[in-house]
């Protein structure tokens, strides 16, 4: 590895962990403060916290690959995370910062549906968080394996070195400093992620000096054609990873965590910026990519790693460093969300209630850090093992979170009728939905129906109706659910 590569790296990873001290001596006195923030994140950070956490080595990676192959045709999943993203700012964002403050100050999602339901079974709590712990244990684990194979492929290190480096250095910042470390360090790493973004595509583009279109022609007639090799349910499935959104705990929670309801239209026209540029340069990133090679005669193995090519080919050592750090970031902001909200779970939702009713704050901040290497090693010992049939689940988190949590978490905050019965139903079918979609061998030769269709499809579609249909079949809510919803209500009107 060149001397500037490992200066740049260097620096990056000192300034994380520089963040997590600063955050260690702000904000983590008590599990409020250590798990959420204190809701005090300003819209900018609280913005491209959301979105860096959300975006992962996909950005990056998978999408510029995509985009080399496939050409425009690729960029229908993008379209519908962005029109997804934007209606999760739209319709969630305000609402679950005013009720996850009304009804008894939740601080996770699993403790929202408990006393958003006044659920005294705690089979709401328990459920969703069992979902939260599983999948994101699942979803660190293939974050850590990405890291480690960057750093075997780009930098020529021993995989297990690159899987240990990451872990460490995500668990020491998400460990000290909490969710203010995390959503700090999301923002820096958001901001890295893009620079490089708008940067690699612009250089290469520069350096190609014109005539990319007949380079793109030449390779990939159907490269520009929107619709190449695109059926109506081909696309339909992939707008609907849009729907995921409604449902994915470390990207909603930073909706809870913004200072208050006033900065939400800030953080949404920040946010979607930020989702925009990057999307459209990550798409830029896999044409350029595809002109460069083509005319300079350059075998591309694997699409994937075509944004680590150029970023190899046309700059300085510290800046291909800056660079590959971009990608560090990408990896590593997802991780560290997906380490806290499973730490939250652990603290909040199973030793507070079923342990130690009566922990002191310090007991539990000191849980919640313990929680957080837990999770950490379980993934990093799921990730020695990169080719394991239980990390081929992590494909379908996405579908299990969005069909799971996405529909009731929209009707908790826009319908007062929707019951506990309702929402645990409704959570129960979605969950099956997806996962009979997956795994049933029913079509022809052993297909499965995802074949068809993208699950959360029809995961969503159940868990809405399960919901609504259960909650009209059950008892109205009590008066002091109703009282406490209108009193959220009151607020979100007072802000309009």
């Amino acid at each position: 590895m060149e001397t500037g590569v490992v200066v740049s790296l260097a620096a990056y990873f000192i300034g994380m962990l520089a963040i997590g001290l600063y955050a260690w001596r702000r904000s983590t006195d008590d599990i409020n403060g250590y798990l959420l923030g204190g809701r005090s994140l300003p819209p900018a950070v609280a913005a491209l916290s959301a979105g860096a956490s959300d975006m992962s080595g996909w950005l990056l990676l998978g999408l510029p690959g995509a985009a080399f192959v496939a050409g425009l045709s690729a960029t229908w999943i993008g379209i519908g995370l962005i029109i997804g993203a934007f209606l999760n700012y739209l319709i969630v964002a305000p609402r679950l910062r005013v009720h996850t403050e009304k009804t008894g100050d939740a601080i996770t999602i699993p403790d929202f549906f408990e006393k958003r339901f006044e659920d005294s079974s705690h089979a709401l709590r328990i459920i969703s968080s069992i979902v939260i712990i599983i999948f994101f244990t699942l979803y660190t684990s293939s974050g850590l394996v990405a890291g480690g194979k960057l750093f075997e492929t780009a930098f020529g290190a021993d995989y297990s070195a690159g899987l240990w480096i990451t872990a460490g250095v995500v668990v020491a910042y998400t460990m000290i400093g909490g969710f203010l470390a995390v959503s700090l360090t999301d923002f820096v790493q958001g901001v890295i992620m893009f620079v490089a973004l708008v940067l690699v595509p612009l250089v290469a583009l520069a350096d190609l000096g014109g005539g990319v279109g007949a380079d793109l022609a030449r390779v990939n007639p159907d490269a520009l054609d929107v619709f190449a090799g695109m059926t109506a349910i081909g696309i339909i499935s992939s707008m609907a990873w849009g729907l995921g959104y409604f449902g994915q705990p470390h990207i909603i929670v930073r909706f809870m965590a913004v200072r208050s309801i006033g900065d939400v239209p800030a953080m949404r026209k920040i946010g979607m910026s930020w989702m925009i540029v990057a999307l459209v340069g990550s798409v830029a990133t896999g044409f350029v990519g595809l002109a460069y090679a083509t005319r300079n005669g350059i075998t591309v193995d694997d699409p994937e790693t075509i944004f680590i090519l150029l970023s190899q080919l046309l700059f300085h050592p510290l800046i291909t460093g800056f660079l590959l750090a971009a990608l560090l970031a990408a990896i590593m902001s997802t991780i560290s969300s997906q380490l806290l909200v499973s730490s939250s779970s652990l603290t909040e939702d199973f030793y507070r209630i079923y342990l130690r009713r009566g922990a002191s704050q310090r007991e539990l901040v000191t849980v919640g850090r313990a929680s957080v290497v837990a999770v950490a090693l379980v993934a990093i010992w799921l990730a020695y093992h990169p080719d394991s049939n239980i990390l081929g689940l992590v494909a379908n988190a996405w579908a299990g979170f969005g069909a799971a949590f996405g529909p009731i978490v929209i009707l908790a905050l826009t319908w007062k009728r929707l019951t506990r019965n309702g929402a645990l139903a409704g959570m129960i079918a979605g969950t099956a939905t997806v996962l009979f979609w997956i795994y049933a061998p029913v079509l022809a030769e052993g297909e499965a129906l995802s074949s068809l269709i993208y699950e959360i499809v029809p995961g969503f579609i159940v868990c809405a109706a399960t919901a609504v249909l259960v909650s009209l079949a059950d008892r109205e809510p009590p008066e002091t659910i109703l009282r406490t919803f209108e009193e959220a209500e009151k607020v979100l009107r007072e802000q309009r």
